[in-house]
């Protein structure tokens, strides 16, 4: 687990406006009464409250009794949204942390955080991230059950959980009914354009950016406001740590993978608890580019419906040749059983693998004209070409002719090859004209060479195992697995 999962607020979500089963008019009037239409169906009402906290006070009780018994300085917080009242309505998530002293070792405080955590969920299951901990369910709510040490500061963390509850602390004091009301309103409008989550597939805002951004510009509304205007990159650092992301030394971003690089990041908002980490460090430019349009077209014409996932309906078959046809490019996909990694894990190396992919293709004069991946039972790495099919022959020009050494060398290479032609001059230099070692992309996927392109570890061993190569039409078969995510690809929006 990281932090950001007990701070994204994606677990038990649905995304949909209205949890109770209630419609929204399509209100298309002034900013002010969208915002109340939408805050009277994503406020939690008394009654769930009250049972969020009763389940919440029997847990926290528990975890305390059981962790004290191990370690009589150790403590409990409750941390998230949750904690900090900036969740939805619908919401099932309850994000107990156990602080133990930093004293302790850290076999101990796993070994100590598993315990604690199966004897406040009984019925809990081991998951691991940074290190493990217990999850399971309770009347309807999900619950995590996190060790992290008992810190003086948020620069001195052994992992990423240990900054959590300096989040919580930091937030609370600063957000009042109003703001907490508006970090609801920023959440329920990202989670509706799709740009919400800080899991490396979404790789959008997480729910303490958001809660960061709010307080930030001081309400939803001055935050698309200030959005619309973005000139990326943005830096925002609400504490004036003053650290210059050009100069500053290295970042604690380590969860993206980039723990030895300075911050270059479309958004930045300097960790008011720990001033060298980027709290957006995993938002993608894209989700910063979304939400600057949608600020945009909100503010222009407001909108409820902005506020809903819309999720496109899946591509039929027929739908998808009418595609083909109109576009007159060819698709052509890797399709192979997904290695069993959790999502943070795979689309990191499902991404490595389509970089590569489209790379590799690219340099054989394929011409990727847009490409992407998509994983379920399988995964799939997508890519569209202009050029499909090249000539058996392809140019190699040679260097100058008066830069003799590297010229005689050329020449000599060729000067005896059966199977090319040339060596002739051409302007200035040598040319030949050789064998292309592929004619057709499915040749090149098909064969070994597609191993020396950068693939992820886990994918390049499913790919051993066994794939298959679907060209032009072919690609019909992924309509029963893919069909929504085709849909996407092929009648995409912002």
């Amino acid at each position: 687990m990281s932090e950001e999962d007990a701070e994204s607020d994606e677990r038990g979500t649905s995304g949909t406006v209205d949890e109770r089963g209630s419609s929204i008019d399509d209100d298309r009037d002034d900013v002010e009464s969208v915002v109340a239409a939408i805050r009277e169906h994503i406020e939690p009402d008394a009654e769930e409250r009250d049972r969020l906290r009763t389940v919440a006070d029997r847990l926290i009780e528990r975890a305390e009794a059981a962790a004290t018994e191990r370690s009589p300085e150790a403590d409990v917080m409750q941390v998230g949204s949750t904690a900090r009242n900036t969740w939805i309505s619908g919401d099932r998530d309850i994000d107990i942390f156990v602080r133990f002293p930093p004293e302790l070792d850290r076999e101990t405080l796993e070994r100590y955080g598993l315990e604690v955590g199966h004897e406040t969920l009984p019925e809990g299951h081991e998951e691991y991230a940074e290190h493990p901990y217990v999850k399971g369910t309770v009347e309807g709510f999900d619950v995590d059950v996190v060790p992290c040490f008992r810190l003086e500061s948020a620069i001195e963390i052994r992992s990423a959980v240990d900054r959590t509850p300096f989040h919580t602390s930091y937030l609370q004091a600063r957000l009042d009914d109003e703001l907490t009301a508006d970090v609801r309103l920023a959440k329920q409008f990202l989670k509706g354009i799709g740009a919400y989550g800080s899991d490396l597939r979404t790789r959008g805002f997480s729910g303490y950016l958001t809660e960061l951004l709010v307080v930030e510009y001081g309400g939803f509304r001055e935050l698309l406001e200030a959005a619309a205007e973005w000139q990326p990159p943005v830096e925002l650092d609400p504490e004036d740590h003053g650290r210059e992301h050009e100069t500053a030394k290295a970042s604690r971003n380590a969860e993206v993978g980039d723990a030895d690089l300075p911050f270059d990041d479309p958004l930045i908002v300097i960790d008011p608890t720990d001033p060298e980490r980027n709290v957006a460090a995993v938002c993608a430019a894209e989700n910063v580019a979304r939400l600057q349009h949608y600020a945009r077209r909100f503010l222009e014409a407001p909108r409820t419906e902005v506020f809903e996932p819309d999720d496109p309906d899946p591509l039929d078959e027929t739908a998808l040749r009418a595609h083909l046809e109109r576009r007159g490019t060819t698709p052509i996909a890797v399709q192979f059983e997904a290695p069993d990694l959790v999502e943070d894990q795979l689309y990191p190396q499902l991404r490595k693998s389509l970089e590569g992919i489209t790379t590799g293709l690219d340099d054989r004069g394929f011409d990727v004209f847009r490409a992407t991946t998509v994983a379920d039972d399988t995964a799939v790495i997508l890519a569209e070409l202009a050029v499909a099919n090249r000539p058996a022959v392809e140019r190699h020009d040679g260097p100058p002719i008066h830069v003799r050494s590297h010229a005689d060398g050329f020449y000599e290479a060729y000067a005896d090859d059966p199977d090319a032609y040339g060596p002739f001059i051409d302007g200035d230099r040598y040319v030949t004209e050789r064998p292309r070692e592929f004619t057709t992309a499915r040749g090149f996927l098909e064969s070994d060479r597609l191993f020396d392109v950068g693939l992820g570890a886990h994918v390049e061993t499913a790919l051993e195992d066994e794939y298959e190569v679907l060209v032009g039409d072919g690609i019909a078969t992924l309509c029963e697995e893919f069909g929504r995510e085709l849909a996407r690809y092929f009648e995409p929006r912002p």
